[in-house]
């Protein structure tokens, strides 16, 4: 049986290959933050869409990107979902659904007036902030809110209340530089993916210059950032570098790479594994790794797979308490 012996041969000398050449690769280790990637909300919108094209058959519209990630929102399109900016690029026999970050109430309302079939994706703690500045407002009280001007959520939640009855606050220094005519009455509210540490910041400075002002009932930043924040404050002492898979118009994201580079790490926020500035990486002996909140499991593995093609990685996963939220689906995709 020459054949036989000679296939066998061939194997163990291309085993013996590759191991030799693992061998030389530099080793790194890889320490990746736990929680990390899809929260409850982003999930819940993304299957929202898959729903709404096997009830409806494609194609479904959605207004603005459902959730912040070019992999996602591309995977859909494939699927037979449009993306449009505005509600006048739905055609009149077509569903549409609305984004995670949430919409001003005019959206919903023209949907309405046009007898539009239209499905609500916004995560419900967006939703609960929305419920919030109504009742402030119902209250006589002006709100405050913590955000960032031009996100979606501010827009969204700002559309929730009467034009000048809400005040966007950006920095510290916007709170000192705030001149109201009546400060008898204030509250205030935050966007759900901002900075823990700047919030706290300018929650600190707000109680400090209006100390009757009206606090949440609970913290506005939702589980998700907090949990992927301190993810990433758990592994960035032991990282020469930090990388964090998300969109560049994420929110979350951004704070990701923000905490870790105010700790001393050098951070890059990449889309993919093909986004990465090999230079800049260098040779680090360990590198952390994180995905923001929009950003799938699938990416990460991605870039670990480009890792290796240079590196002798060896992966370790930190200690976390798993994350359980969950949301429910819409009724009428489910019923």
């Amino acid at each position: 049986m020459p054949g036989v012996h000679r296939k066998a041969l061939l194997r163990l000398q291309a085993m013996a290959y590759m191991a030799c050449t693992v061998a030389e690769l530099p080793p790194l280790r890889v320490l990746i933050a736990a929680p990390r990637g899809f929260c409850a909300g982003v999930d819940r919108a993304i299957q929202i869409v898959e729903l709404a094209l096997e009830r409806f058959g494609a194609p479904v519209y959605v207004r603005h990107e459902i959730v912040h990630n070019r992999f996602v929102v591309d995977r859909l399109k494939d699927m037979g979902a449009v993306f449009v900016d505005e509600l006048d690029e739905v055609p009149d026999d077509r569903p549409v659904v609305f984004s995670a970050h949430g919409v001003p109430k005019s959206v919903p309302a023209a949907a309405q007036d046009r007898g539009l079939t239209y499905v609500d994706a916004t995560c419900p703690l967006v939703s609960k902030v929305h419920r919030q500045a109504q009742r402030l407002i119902e209250e006589g009280r002006h709100i405050l809110f913590i955000g960032h001007a031009g996100h979606p959520e501010v827009i969204g939640t700002f559309g929730q209340v009467p034009a000048g009855s809400m005040t966007l606050l950006e920095s510290v220094e916007d709170v000192a530089d705030l001149n109201l005519p009546d400060t008898s009455n204030l509250a205030f509210l935050t966007q759900t993916t901002l900075s823990v540490d700047d919030t706290a910041a300018m929650v600190h400075a707000l109680k400090q210059r209006f100390p009757s002002i009206r606090a949440p009932r609970s913290e506005d930043i939702c589980y998700a950032t907090s949990n992927r924040q301190a993810a990433v404050k758990g592994i960035a002492p032991e990282c020469d570098r930090m990388i964090v898979i998300g969109a560049p118009n994420s929110s979350n994201s951004l704070r990701l790479a923000e905490v870790s580079e105010r700790m001393g790490v050098p951070s890059r926020l990449i889309e993919r594994a093909a986004d990465l500035d090999w230079e800049w990486l260098g040779e680090p002996r360990t590198l952390g790794i994180t995905a923001g909140a929009s950003a799938p499991e699938v990416l990460v593995r991605e870039l670990l797979d480009a890792l290796r093609t240079r590196f002798a990685v060896t992966e370790e996963v930190a200690d976390h308490s798993p994350e359980r939220m969950t949301f429910k689906l819409p009724r009428e995709l489910v019923a």
